[in-house]
């Protein structure tokens, strides 16, 4: 198991909780980011720009494996252009990074929206899976299957795992009371199935992808990590019929069941979400 692990775009919403939660059990961490307040550096945080591939050295350079977690998260912050090159630089530059050095593992976030979001042309099935990939609809969206497929080969050349977290859109625990705001309109948030993911269980995600056996995630396997439940209190399958009415579920979900399939986290990873938006919210 990793021991000393780079958390990399650490001063963000998953990469705090992704810290915490690897020195909650044991890890000895290496955070770094391009944005570092002064506390940070305090907590030990290395400032570096990973477009630059003398810094991406730098940071990896003494870690067993990387959580790599740095990019423009969302589409629409920057223009397509820079949102595409600064992602696939990035991503580029920490695998030829790792693999030069002979990190054990590396895990890093991929997106939901390789998938096919947002639904604007509705899905081919629900639940959606891994199989369901690759359908970029935005720059973001390809900056993220380039990666996965750079991912793929550099693994392939280096024999590292590399590990390719589909995470749904992060949320904190303050974020659920403004969940009342869309919860009478199944159009607000059906371009992505509803669904989401507790930065919580972000973490976990990350933490059990480093411990994985190396046996189940040899080359470069991806997993779809969201919440086991949608954004939504009405039954999924009803959700769908009605805004997806052509759309099949091909079995069932339970009743407020995810429509992203994590069904492969669970197996391969062990991976079961443990926070819901409803623990938090009256309903």
């Amino acid at each position: 198991m990793a021991q000393r692990v780079c958390v990399t775009g650490a001063s963000g919403q998953a990469g705090r909780a992704v810290v915490a939660d690897l020195r909650e059990h044991g890890y000895d961490v290496l955070p770094t980011d391009v944005a570092v307040t002064r506390a940070d550096r305090e907590d030990g945080m290395l400032q570096a720009d990973l477009t630059d591939y003398g810094q991406a050295v730098e940071a990896l350079t003494e870690v067993d494996a990387v959580v790599h977690l740095a990019n423009i998260p969302a589409p629409g912050l920057s223009t397509p252009a820079v949102t595409f090159n600064s992602n696939i630089t990035m991503n580029f530059n920490v695998f030829q990074a790792a693999a030069a050095l002979k990190l054990s593992r590396v895990v890093w976030a991929s997106s939901e929206t390789t998938l096919g979001l947002p639904f604007d042309t509705p899905p081919r099935y629900a639940p959606v899976d891994e199989d369901h990939y690759p359908v970029p609809t935005s720059t973001y969206a390809l900056s993220k299957v380039a990666s996965e497929t750079v991912a793929g080969h550099i693994a392939e050349w280096s024999g590292i795992p590399f590990i390719a977290l589909r995470f749904s859109n992060i949320m904190a625990p303050e974020d659920y009371e403004w969940f009342a705001e869309f919860r009478d309109d199944p159009h607000a948030r059906q371009w992505n199935l509803w669904g989401y993911i507790d930065q919580r269980d972000v973490a976990l995600s990350c933490r059990l992808a480093l411990e994985a056996d190396p046996n189940t995630v040899k080359g470069s396997p991806a997993f779809i990590i969201a919440a086991a439940d949608t954004v939504m209190n009405r039954p999924s399958a009803e959700l769908l019929a009605e805004v997806f009415p052509g759309v099949k579920l091909t079995r069932d979900v339970g009743e407020f069941g995810t429509l992203l399939a994590i069904d492969r986290a669970r197996e391969v990873l062990g991976f079961e979400p443990a926070h819901s938006w409803r623990d938090h919210v009256t309903v």
